[in-house]
């Protein structure tokens, strides 16, 4: 079961995301609900450590198996989502993941299926974040300046 939520008040969500870069690009994807690009990764399940939860969503969503170098971000999030116009309170762990020769090999753009979703992946350029549609917000200054040990931070959109 996801460690996920709905209340009167909106939505909270336990979430990681993987941040590979190769070559100042970042992976990021889309699916055919999000017209916006966002990193790779999803929900925690109960009983799961945010290491298990990122490789299980890396085997679902790329087919990998996923080389965590370190942890980044424990990021606190309130936003309204675009799409449904849902209130989110997220709490989201991003990871530093190596990017292996198998996922590179793939091409700049690839698509890759998960069970009846489609997925589009994209490497942007890390230099073009800042006028792309991409979350979270706060990676398109962040990725810049990767923060040596594990951080938190709180992100207002």
């Amino acid at each position: 079961m996801d460690i996920t939520f709905k209340t009167p008040e909106g939505r909270f969500n336990l979430r990681v995301c993987a941040i590979l870069i190769h070559e100042n690009r970042i992976l990021a994807m889309k699916d055919e609900r999000s017209p916006y690009y966002y990193l790779p990764g999803g929900r925690v399940a109960l009983h799961e450590t945010a290491e298990e939860a990122l490789s299980r969503e890396m085997r679902e969503e790329l087919e990998m198996e996923p080389r965590i170098l370190r942890p980044l971000w424990l990021n606190q999030s309130f936003f309204t989502e675009d799409v449904s116009g849902e209130r989110y309170h997220e709490l989201c762990t991003y990871f530093l993941v190596e990017a292996p020769d198998s996922l590179l090999a793939r091409g700049d753009r690839f698509t890759m299926k998960e069970g009846s979703h489609t997925h589009w992946f994209h490497w942007l350029p890390l230099d073009s974040l800042e006028k792309e549609y991409f979350y979270p917000i706060f990676l398109k200054e962040a990725i810049f300046h990767l923060p040596d040990t594990f951080t938190l931070r709180t992100e207002r959109e």
